[in-house]
């Protein structure tokens, strides 16, 4: 199958990457708002045009993977480009998913496609997970810790401090409500009950390090809620010691079974990353496949991972993954 990128930042490389590891996907296109002689790529061979050109090349791609961000970029390109192309995205602001779906969904049945919203760990695997335990275990209580990791968002948001030049933000998960949890006592938590933040600035010269550090920890929507930690540090300190994308995180559901609900039940999904994009492109293409396999069967309209069989994300045939995966 032949992919096309639209957008080349921390996501667009992690996909270029992730299908040279998918022997059924080939890379065709590299699509960009910037000059395209401009943008320098890992894979020169594949070309590289701009995102005014897109639609002369609607026949050439069997899946455009959108690398936007949610803010912004994906309420409008997804349902544009859903029009031309069957296409993916990972839109993560949570409570504005059914309405970019209801538009993508309509831009998808008009043109005969498929495209699939939402696309990644969380959500994605996550929202899988937590689906799975819900319908297994009904009588429950579902938690999600995220970390140790970096945020992107709330990194943006502390660099946008009056004074601060440049830094890094970390979710880390409160070990005691981790732990509560995995022992089937579910607490009740509250946000700063469940996480931390810890931040690592580096600020301009001359700025006042005390009004920074309270502008971000009184921040509303990021860091006012939360137990959060400032350090001053060296732009060499940051890059030396910050400079990767980690992150990762846990789902739990906690269930009772029973005539008289005496047995506890636990169900645990974690995930350890060492590159957050990498790893969402990863999950992308994966889902990718299975876009692409069920508009060759003739579906259309807008789909989540909770519409995808787990079969159309493999390469391997029916037969092979019953021999070797059931």
């Amino acid at each position: 199958m032949k992919v096309g990128i639209l957008g080349y930042g921390n996501l667009g490389r992690g996909i270029e990457s992730a299908v040279r590891q998918n022997p059924d996907m080939e890379l065709a296109a590299f699509f960009t708002r910037r000059d395209p002689s401009s943008l320098k790529t890992q894979t020169p061979s594949v070309p590289v045009y701009s995102v005014n050109d897109i639609e002369a090349h609607k026949d050439e791609i069997d899946l455009l993977i959108l690398c936007g961000g949610s803010a912004t970029d994906l309420p409008k390109q997804t349902p544009e480009y859903a029009k031309y192309f069957n296409v993916i995205d990972s839109f993560d602001t949570h409570a504005r998913i059914p309405e970019h779906f209801a538009n993508v969904d309509k831009a998808a049945k008009e043109s005969g496609h498929v495209a699939l919203i939402s696309c990644g760990w969380d959500p994605g695997m996550f929202s899988l997970n937590r689906l799975y335990a819900n319908c297994i275990l009904p009588e429950g209580n579902d938690y999600t810790f995220w970390g140790k990791g970096v945020s992107q968002g709330h990194s943006d948001a502390i660099r946008r401090v009056e004074g601060v030049k440049d830094g890094k933000q970390y979710t880390i998960p409160v070990d005691s409500a981790l732990e509560a949890v995995r022992a089937g006592k579910n607490p009740e938590l509250t946000t700063r009950q469940k996480h931390t933040r810890e931040c690592f600035v580096v600020a301009e010269e001359g700025a006042d390090l005390n009004k920074i550090e309270q502008d971000i920890k009184t921040m509303p929507n990021y860091f006012s809620d939360y137990d959060t930690t400032v350090h001053f540090i060296s732009e060499e300190e940051l890059k030396a010691n910050h400079s990767g994308i980690p992150h990762g995180g846990f789902v739990f559901r906690t269930g009772v079974t029973g005539l008289n609900k005496e047995n506890k039940h636990v169900i645990e999904y974690s995930l350890k990353l060492d590159s957050n994009p990498e790893f969402t492109a990863s999950v992308i293409c994966a889902f990718g496949r299975a876009v692409v396999r069920m508009a060759k069967e003739g579906m259309t309209g807008c789909k989540t991972v909770f519409d995808v069989a787990p079969a159309y994300l493999s390469p391997l045939s029916a037969d092979e993954i019953r021999a070797h995966l059931l």
